[in-house]
């Protein structure tokens, strides 16, 4: 490419790492050959410029907008993995042991253990159909069906909080 040493020099001033400038010449040199500078450019060199200077813009963002989401989802994994309140844990643990006894009390008992087994003891549908002696199909057929039970019990359960609210 004619502009080829132009682009490699603007490249280097801007990005001072130079393992990273190098990266940042070749993928603009890549988009140069999928995307050519339209035939109406009469500046060729304010043009290259320009797109070399808005493809780091870019690339910056990028990565800020990266950085912000792997800074995010780690403070989102601290707070739930060490909660601040100990008694905290202990409620939690309470409310699942009544939730999932609740279960074996509203489903049937092969619908509960379906469900114990694939949410409480994180067994996919084949290790569930294997520990309860049926196919995988009627463990998904268990599932859906508990499952649907247990959406339609826990809406009546929020309707009976919402009027017991507004009294």
């Amino acid at each position: 490419m004619q502009h080829g040493e132009y682009i490699r020099t603007v490249i280097q001033q801007k990005v001072r790492d130079e393992a990273e400038a190098e990266d940042f010449v070749q993928d603009f040199f890549l988009s140069l050959v999928s995307k050519p500078p339209p035939s109406y450019v009469r500046n060729i060199l304010g043009y290259l410029y320009r797109a070399i200077m808005n493809d780091i813009v870019d690339s910056k963002r990028r990565l800020r907008v990266y950085h912000t989401a792997i800074r995010e989802h780690h403070t989102y994994l601290v707070r739930i993995n060490r909660p601040d309140d100990p008694g905290s844990v202990l409620a939690d643990i309470e409310e699942t042991v009544k939730f999932f006894g609740a279960i074996e009390e509203r489903l049937s008992s092969s619908e509960a253990q379906a469900v114990i087994l694939r949410y409480r003891d994180d067994c996919s549908t084949k290790e569930a159909a294997r520990k309860m002696r049926v196919k995988p199909q009627t463990v998904s057929s268990y599932l859906s069906v508990g499952l649907s039970k247990l959406r339609e019990f826990l809406s009546q359960v929020g309707e009976d909080n919402d009027d017991s609210s507004e009294s």
